[in-house]
């Protein structure tokens, strides 16, 4: 194994092909994602926090659909795939599609224009957006002769960043007027994808894909994005004798601290495979300390729009219970605070009984996070109830 300094750790890439062509570190999940890719059913849903891996997946997703052999040369995929078909894929990154109508609608009409062009469909003035896509996925098909891979990434963004605002419906029926051709088109498509952190099930990719797998808490995909502590130990030794070495730690007590700071995910109740942040993991390796990578990323900013009174309810949150009916299949604006903290990450499953799930905070960088918001709004609390006294 090359030494520390001779290797690239991928922080901040979500670029599965630029990981590999430029020689990043890649821990190999190739197998899970064939598996994914030709065992599980058409059409899937996977829900994990925001920074968790999932666009890294998304991308290598389309790099094996897209028959791209030379990208995944050394990793497990080799031993499962033989034929490596280029077939057509349309990707689309909703987290690009802004938080109203306009922005959603302006997104949608650049990323179709590019692949118009891309597979030379006839654009007719006034075509909805619905009929674009539509075209452009049977001519995809009529050109290659393959079925499509169609690949949403990040799908709740704009719902996200809409919700208790006068755009969320407008966005929300821009999703139902676009995303009801993929029950339509289903016989030119060969795989469809969808990944998010939240569910908005009043949209037609739920309610018309009443067939769609919801992956994420299946056992085969508990460790499809972030990483294992066997992973840790199999894929990055030489970052962690540097870190001991840096803080002054033995590599067992580097390895614990960092279990204590990033691990502690669980997304399957019929496999409890711990699960470490992998944006916070690779951070702390690259930089050789512990730091609260996540929240730095932005990762608290919806909290305020889906939890009320984050400072008196918290220790009720870290040890809460919801039927599997709830966390399952529920959507979030109607699941309740408990739902939203688990599918953004601040609470993970902790244990299941007879169809409840038992919840809490998962590690000490959430639960920094948490206090972060949790004691300012506290002090105002107390000095507001002071005034009054």
């Amino acid at each position: 194994m090359t030494e520390k300094n001779e290797r690239r750790l991928p922080v901040g890439l979500q670029s599965f092909t630029e990981i590999r062509r430029k020689k990043y570190l890649y821990v190999d999940k190739t197998d899970i994602i064939w598996n994914l890719a030709n065992k599980n059913k058409k059409y899937n849903y996977l829900s994990r926090p925001r920074r968790f891996g999932k666009s890294v997946l998304v991308d290598t997703l389309q790099a094996y659909f897209e028959g791209k052999r030379e990208l995944f040369e050394g990793l497990k995929i080799m031993q499962l795939e033989k034929d490596w078909v280029n077939r057509p894929v349309v990707r689309l990154d909703m987290s690009l599609g802004g938080a109203d109508e306009q922005a959603l609608r302006s997104y949608l009409d650049m990323a179709f224009r590019d692949y118009e062009k891309a597979w030379d469909v006839e654009t007719v003035s006034g075509y909805s957006l619905a009929n674009r896509f539509h075209n452009i996925i049977v001519s995809a098909y009529k050109k290659t002769g393959e079925q499509v891979a169609i690949l949403i990434d990040e799908y709740d963004s704009p719902l996200q960043h809409s919700w208790h605002t006068p755009d969320h419906e407008a966005c929300t029926s821009v999703y139902r007027e676009v995303f009801a051709v993929l029950k339509a088109d289903d016989q030119y498509e060969r795989f469809v994808f969808l990944t998010g952190i939240t569910k908005f099930t009043q949209i037609s990719l739920f309610s018309v894909l009443n067939n769609i797998s919801n992956i994420s808490f299946e056992a085969p995909y508990a460790a499809v994005c972030g990483i294992t502590k066997s992973e840790i130990k199999e894929y990055f030794r030489p970052e962690i004798a540097s870190m001991a070495e840096q803080n002054g730690w033995t590599e067992d007590d580097t390895v614990q601290h960092l279990k204590d700071y990033y691990d502690g995910y669980h997304f399957s109740h019929n496999n409890m495979v711990d699960v470490f942040n992998p944006f916070s993991l690779i951070n702390a390796l690259a930089d050789g300390e512990l730091r609260n990578y996540w929240a730095a990323s932005g990762a608290t900013s919806l909290l305020p729009k889906f939890v009320d009174d984050m400072e008196i309810r918290l220790n009720d949150f870290d040890h809460s219970a919801l039927p599997s009916t709830i966390i399952e299949t529920s959507d979030v604006t109607g699941g309740g605070a408990e739902l939203f903290l688990y599918q953004s990450g601040y609470l993970t499953i902790k244990g299941y009984d007879e169809g409840v799930y038992f919840l809490g905070i998962p590690n000490q960088e959430v639960r920094q996070s948490l206090n972060s918001i949790v004691l300012p709004a506290l002090a105002m609390r107390r000095n507001g109830d002071m005034s009054w006294s």
